[in-house]
């Protein structure tokens, strides 16, 4: 902890790396009480007296108190997408600062040097095929049934990967998406490749659930950040929403209404 009060200079800096650390948590999907606990904790072993902290779906606002003198920083939030790396990365940054290894310098060093390192795409497309196809696999697919699910649920991720590149809005991004695995796996309908083409249609477009901003949503009104988990809620639906409307549109596009027949 530092042995004497902050300058009003300085309490300016602590405050900006303060909401600086509360965007970098928000943007990559971490819950509310998380942003809101890690802000306060780093801007008190810092040195200030106090850290306000509010919180909405698309902006931050916190204020730091030390002595009679306040300092008030706004940022708006932009979301990036999942990486708990960064998010950990952060959280390690507050811990060492509250064992005093890290000063404001150190702080702003360690928060410049982070990097968003991501899964190569590729990986993750496999990964996500084979988990699709394991998930069919125990819902009774056949060996022809895992395969197609396996492919179209590989070329949907390929195709949110590179739409999610190209900065596509995520409703369109999901919708695409839905529509290509949709019409894959209906092959199996089309050309009876496989006894259990309904399995392969559905488990197919299990990597567009999104559970990560659900559990969120659930787990920050729990927490008492209602408008926040509202919001995230509300993204999360519209997203099951594209999702749907994708699925609607290659069922209707290739006439396999396989799920309600």
């Amino acid at each position: 902890m530092p042995t004497r009060p902050p300058s009003p200079e300085q309490q300016k800096e602590i405050t900006v790396l303060c909401v600086r650390t509360a965007v970098l948590l928000m943007q990559f999907s971490a819950e509310s009480v998380l942003v809101e606990s890690v802000s306060r904790r780093l801007g008190l072993a810092l040195g200030v007296d106090t850290v306000e902290v509010a919180l909405t779906a698309n902006g931050i606002t916190i204020s730091t108190l030390c002595g009679a003198h306040a300092e008030t920083a706004v940022r708006r939030n932009v979301d990036r997408g999942i990486n708990m790396r960064t998010v950990t990365d952060v959280q390690r940054i507050m811990l060492d600062a509250e064992e005093g290894r890290l000063d404001i310098a150190g702080v702003t060093a360690r928060l410049d040097n982070l990097t968003q390192e991501r899964y190569n795409r590729w990986i993750v497309a496999v990964m996500i095929g084979l988990s699709c196809a394991c998930f069919a696999r125990l819902a009774g697919a056949d060996l022809p049934a895992c395969g197609i699910t396996f492919a179209a649920s590989f070329v949907a991720m390929t195709v949110r990967h590179q739409l999610a590149h190209l900065h596509f809005n995520p409703l369109v991004n999901f919708f695409i998406a839905a529509f290509v695995a949709t019409s894959i796996a209906a092959q199996g309908l089309i050309h009876e490749l496989t006894d259990k083409p309904r399995v392969a249609m559905a488990a197919s477009v299990l990597l567009l659930v999104p559970g990560f901003p659900l559990i969120n949503s659930v787990a920050d009104m729990v927490k008492g950040y209602v408008n926040t988990g509202i919001a995230r809620g509300a993204m999360a639906a519209l997203l099951c929403a594209a999702s749907c409307g994708g699925i609607l549109l290659a069922m209707t596009v290739w006439n396999a209404w396989a799920w309600i027949q």
